[in-house]
């Protein structure tokens, strides 16, 4: 009867299994929230960074050409180098954007994987219940089945022996 009882807390397990896969999801989920968060404000930081250090190099560049700025060359110089760092500010951006949606979407994931979990949990012990419960029935139907016939019998036979040794239908029978 030990064996039953354990399936059952055997189902119980299986709930506590899925819950548990669950909350952990939901922690690794929250964990890359955090990092998506951080990697956006980093993303934030290296543009604020970039843009000062064009900055600084548009300023020596000027500097720099300030010989030949009248020339058309220098100036194209200058326009050339300000698309191309302002295009590196972007990137930076635009790279800092696509990590933090990426560790968006891996929490996403990670909060459904622990739904899934937890209801595959459920559904396991929902399974070990009905196990247990046809287990149960059957134990209980046997039981009722096998229990009642030898006691009802009475120990006596037609054509065999009786208790006292000699045959059942032995007055029957002539001599």
């Amino acid at each position: 009867m030990g064996g039953i009882f354990e399936q059952l807390s055997g189902a119980k397990g299986l709930r506590s299994q899925g819950k548990s896969a669950e909350n952990i999801a939901n922690f690794n989920a929250a964990v890359l929230e955090q990092q998506a968060t951080a990697a956006k404000t980093k993303a934030g930081f290296a543009s604020k960074r970039q843009a000062k250090k064009a900055a600084e190099i548009k300023s020596s560049q000027i500097v720099n050409l300030s010989t030949g700025l009248s020339s058309p060359v220098a100036g194209d110089l200058i326009a050339a180098q300000a698309e191309e760092l302002e295009l590196e500010n972007l990137l930076i951006g635009f790279e800092g954007e696509v990590e933090s949606q990426r560790l968006r979407s891996a929490a996403t994931l990670s909060r459904l994987q622990g739904k899934a979990a937890k209801q595959a949990g459920k559904s396991a012990a929902r399974g070990a219940n009905i196990q247990f419960g046809v287990q149960l029935a059957s134990l209980a139907f046997l039981a009722g089945f096998g229990g009642g016939g030898a006691g009802a019998g009475g120990g006596g036979s037609i054509g065999g022996t009786s208790a006292s040794g000699g045959s059942g239908v032995q007055g029957l029978v002539p001599r």
